[in-house]
């Protein structure tokens, strides 16, 4: 068995934050498929031995298991000194933008892509809603991006990581991104990085079996 084993799933962002930092890091890591779509995570062995909060991605590690993709990208800093913060201005700069991706990047495009791709409930109230959401958080990322190579400083850190956990998937969640150069080129640098791999191609299952239907 691999060092660190990160249960996950292809089409989860937030999964796919810690396993771009892993394969980034060279970890000795390996994905293991959680089959949430068909309500793993919702399951008591699930709930009771990985995850009380029903959530991936889960990083075992040792005898250490981990949930919430902020926390797990802040123990690899630890463990690998690597895309972390060079003082203590750096890492409270690097906790703003996770949580401002948690709570205005991730945390709405995940839900407006299960919407449009997965649950196909077509255009709503509450999909214009995200959709609004999102545009305005783009834009702030644009701006800072007009002037900033990475989030934080000249480097890339957890904070590029996690604001891009979704982003790479950018054509299913349905928003037009044409507007936002910067973001787009900021993307293109992470995919520069020695070692990047598109989600799809990091973690188990993909295509979902009716992906074609």
């Amino acid at each position: 068995m691999a060092e660190y084993v990160l249960y996950c799933m292809a089409q989860s962002g937030h999964s796919y934050k810690a396993a771009l930092m892993l394969e980034l890091c060279g970890a000795d890591w390996e994905p293991k498929w959680v089959d949430f779509f068909n309500g793993e995570t919702r399951s008591e062995e699930f709930r009771s031995t990985l995850n009380e909060m029903g959530e991936v991605p889960v990083l075992v590690h040792d005898s250490k298991v981990l949930t919430q993709s902020g926390v797990i990208l802040d123990y690899l800093v630890e463990k690998f000194g690597r895309f972390g913060w060079s003082d203590e201005d750096e890492r409270r700069e690097v906790l703003r933008w996770t949580i401002f991706d948690n709570q205005k990047i991730s945390g709405v495009a995940g839900p407006l892509r299960f919407l449009r791709l997965f649950a196909k409930t077509g255009e709503t109230d509450v999909t214009k809603f995200l959709d609004g959401r999102l545009k305005g958080a783009l834009a702030i990322l644009d701006k800072h991006f007009e002037k900033n190579a990475f989030a934080v400083g000249t480097h890339p850190t957890t904070a590029d990581f996690s604001l891009c956990g979704y982003l790479f998937v950018h054509e299913e969640i349905g928003t037009d991104f044409a507007p936002y150069s910067n973001v787009m080129a900021w993307l293109e640098r992470i995919k520069n990085l020695p070692g990047w791999k598109h989600p799809y191609d990091l973690m188990p299952g993909h295509p979902l079996p009716d992906a074609t239907k």
